[in-house]
């Protein structure tokens, strides 16, 4: 059984399905669910379709096209196709204040994709207290095992490609949006929906659908979900009944979340009573266990190669 954990393996597998099942269990819808998933500029004219808000989108493509764009910065200059992008340059978006640095970004990100991969965003306002998420093990038009969560904190702390500190929720809002859209591109398998609460209209707005596992995944089995093994019993033929992650429940991957807070102390953004506190109620943690304590100090000790190859 195949459980895909990154972007550009989802797609691989999805695109060559038909071959793998012939002797693997995959997992996953066709691929044209997967494209509207994977594929940004699909994803949003999708969600503009179904009225499921999102930050103010463009997608220019050669830069007069900037000039159609009437708001005000500071803007997200990001790629369609992360994978595209993020191996150039080791970021998921670049931010930009001033038109100035718009322009400039667009004609950066141009040397780097195609033209017609860019897109811009409005910068909603706000942190870690602002980023949501929904996940999902989605199968016939409903979720058979959700979780909602607030990813307090990333790393990087400004395009997060990593949740450090996640905690579960309770905001059928997000759960209301999230099984609306994966309804409509008859999604099957584990997924993962990211949004931004807006504070300036108090609206949860949808950033980017995550067609597989994501990273924090071991979250849901302190909160009761254990979402790999619910999506194997179904592949398998066994009954998986719903279930729902209860709220409250905290985990932290310390490896890259002691760093991130280091930086927010030295900036001013956190102070260092608040971080403690917040690792004072965490349940789980991302690595390290007192069962199996042997994967921990083995992260500890590749934390070099890791801030260097991988950025953590």
């Amino acid at each position: 059984m195949l459980f895909p954990t990154r972007d550009e393996t989802v797609v691989t597998i999805a695109a060559n399905r038909e071959v793998l099942l012939r002797d693997f269990r995959v997992p996953m819808p066709e691929l044209a669910s997967i494209r509207r998933a994977w594929d940004k500029r699909e994803t949003y004219r999708l969600a503009e379709q179904m009225s499921i808000p999102t930050p103010r989108t463009w997608f220019p493509r050669v830069e007069a096209d900037l000039r159609a764009i009437s708001a005000d910065g500071p803007f997200v200059v990001k790629p369609a196709i992360k994978e595209h992008f993020f191996y150039a340059t080791g970021a998921k978006a670049w931010r930009a204040d001033t038109r100035p640095q718009l322009i400039a970004s667009f004609r950066r990100a141009a040397e780097i994709v195609s033209p017609e991969e860019i897109i811009v965003q409005e910068l909603i306002p706000g942190g870690g207290q602002e980023q949501y998420a929904y996940c999902a093990f989605f199968r016939a038009g409903r979720a058979v095992a959700s979780m909602t969560v607030r990813r307090r904190r990333q790393h990087p702390s400004d395009f997060g490609r990593a949740s450090t500190y996640v905690e579960t929720v309770c905001l059928p809002e997000l759960a209301e949006l999230s099984v609306r859209f994966l309804r409509a591109i008859s999604y099957y398998g584990l997924v993962e929906l990211e949004y931004k609460h807006d504070p300036r209209d108090n609206v949860y707005k949808l950033l980017d659908v995550n067609a597989r596992t994501w990273g924090y995944h071991t979250l849901g089995r302190t909160a009761g979900v254990d979402f790999p093994y619910l999506l194997y019993r179904d592949q398998v033929g066994d009954q998986v009944d719903e279930v729902h992650a209860r709220p409250g429940v905290r985990w932290v991957r310390l490896a890259t979340d002691l760093p991130n807070a280091v930086r927010d102390i030295r900036a001013g953004t956190l102070r260092s009573l608040d971080y403690l506190r917040s690792l004072r109620g965490v349940d789980t943690e991302a690595v390290f266990s007192l069962r199996d304590p042997l994967p921990g100090f083995y992260e500890i000790a590749l934390l070099p190669y890791l801030a260097v190859r991988r950025g953590l």
